[in-house]
């Protein structure tokens, strides 16, 4: 008896896209291990390269950092009556972006969707990586860091207590909740894996280093079970992170009174547009590593296309958006809600808009056709497009909002400095530098969870007898 060995190019015909597998080219059970062990155990010189890189942006996010202690704030571009400009933009930028990992392995996983598993360990990873450089952004931007204890919910040396209806202070704790929870379900899902590695570990120092993140793992009935209800339970707990971590995030401009950020859409909008944002890094950093750690047959088009999908989704609700954004501003009658659109889309700032709605509404339309959801390097740019504009998005919420307020005589454009345009390259740096780490020394996929999807994992399965008793 013979099975169908499924490649790539089987699974980009219609015919089979339902039928072939969630892992391509025959593996079977050691074939998984063995290609994902092998990213740890034989590290590849453009690793090297890429970490080089990413270090030599951090570097420069350093030298910006302290420039930004020692000198202060006022070497951001920061004027009047700009006074949030790109340490904020920057801040809900990254926020954005991790919320796809926690998207995709949380309600992807309870709604049971086997796809997620080629994708979902990366996904994860990137959700805490981008978490941590969002926060590095309100850190530096209060000035006085070594004040930043204030922001904690106790009485500071004057007596005063952090104004719990400010939504900055449900910032602080969202994020930092959003934060914690998804480290323990990244962690909680690779405790078996880290177990794998223990076991294949060919020196003393790992097998001690696996040994103790892998807490005892043995594989036994019991074992599977906790896993199973614990990671069941992190899922539930993350799924309303997803929708509230960026709703109050939103709650920072919509409930303000300034003519641009005043709107209730702002919750909805924000959720997808972090969606949206956070998918299209997903696949900027999982087009090349597939390639480049020989994973094709493990991250597969399949998984690629069902992204470009959920792309195209969420772009369009943010389309809607934007449309709805200019209804409600006519529909309002309000001349100074009128004004702050058009002014956005007619204005100084009418570059930054049109790059904008161009990134994040007309190109991802493309993905409408198979042929581009299908070839890596078209989903590639186009991934690299959706990040530009969903930064620009945010950008031109915050500036232009900011730079025409109610009072003409003191309205200014923003120009950024040298120090703001350092340090958002220096946190890709950062961004870059925490992945790296992450691929160099963590299964990039579950090998777990990808053995659970597999063919072989079915009793049912033609082909199972056979591969129990050893053919």
């Amino acid at each position: 008896m013979t099975t169908k060995v499924y490649t790539e190019a089987d699974q980009l015909r219609g015919d089979v896209h339902v039928r072939a597998p969630l892992v391509l080219g025959g593996l079977d059970f050691n074939g998984v291990t063995e290609k994902i062990a092998a990213v740890i155990e034989k590290p590849d010189k453009r690793w090297f390269a890429a970490l080089a890189f990413s270090l030599a942006l951090l570097s420069i996010y350093g030298v910006c950092i302290v420039i930004v202690v020692w000198e202060g704030i006022g070497v951001w571009g920061n004027r009047a009556p700009v006074y949030w400009g790109w340490p904020i933009v920057n801040f809900v930028f990254w926020i954005g972006i991790g919320h796809a990992g926690t998207l995709i392995s949380a309600i992807l996983f309870l709604f049971r969707q086997k796809w997620r598993t080629g994708i979902n360990r990366s996904a994860e990873a990137m959700t805490l990586f981008a978490v941590v450089c969002a926060l590095s952004f309100p850190t530096i931007h209060v000035g006085r860091i070594w004040l930043l204890y204030w922001f904690a919910p106790l009485p500071n040396q004057m007596d005063v207590w952090p104004n719990f209806r400010s939504p900055l202070l449900w910032d602080f704790f969202a994020v930092s909740v959003y934060g914690s929870v998804s480290a323990l379900f990244w962690f909680t899902g690779c405790v078996p894996d880290f177990a794998t590695m223990r076991d294949r570990a060919d020196t003393q120092l790992k097998r001690i280093a696996y040994g103790a993140v892998a807490l005892g793992w043995r594989g036994s009935n019991r074992h599977w079970h906790n896993y199973e209800v614990a990671y069941l339970i992190l899922a539930g707990i993350s799924t309303p992170l997803v929708l509230s971590v960026h709703s109050i995030v939103s709650f920072d401009f919509a409930t303000s009174q300034l003519p641009g950020w005043h709107t209730t859409i702002f919750p909805p909008y924000f959720v997808a547009g972090a969606i949206f944002s956070g998918f299209g890094m997903v696949m900027t950093l999982l087009i090349p590593s597939r390639k480049i750690f020989d994973l094709e047959e493990i991250i597969t088009i399949r998984h690629m296309e069902n992204m470009c999908k959920i792309i195209l989704l969420t772009g369009t609700m943010v389309g809607y958006a934007y449309g709805m954004e200019f209804f409600i501003a006519w529909y309002g009658q309000n001349p100074y809600e009128s004004f702050a659109f058009v002014n956005r889309a007619f204005g100084p700032y009418a570059w930054a808009y049109w790059i904008m709605i161009s990134c994040n509404v007309f190109i991802p339309q493309v993905f409408w056709i198979k042929k581009f959801r299908t070839t890596p390097w078209i989903m590639f740019i186009i991934s690299i497009f959706v990040n530009i504009g969903m930064w620009f998005e945010r950008f031109v919420i915050i500036v232009t909002s900011l730079t025409a307020d109610f009072l003409p005589s003191s309205w200014g454009y923003f120009s950024p400095t040298i120090i703001d345009v350092g340090c958002f390259v220096g946190s890709f740096g950062l961004f870059g530098t925490l992945y790296c780490l992450f691929v160099r020394f963590v299964p990039q996929v579950s090998i777990t969870e990808v053995k659970v999807v597999m063919e072989q994992a079915d009793p049912h399965w033609e082909g199972y007898h056979l591969a129990e008793e050893g053919h």
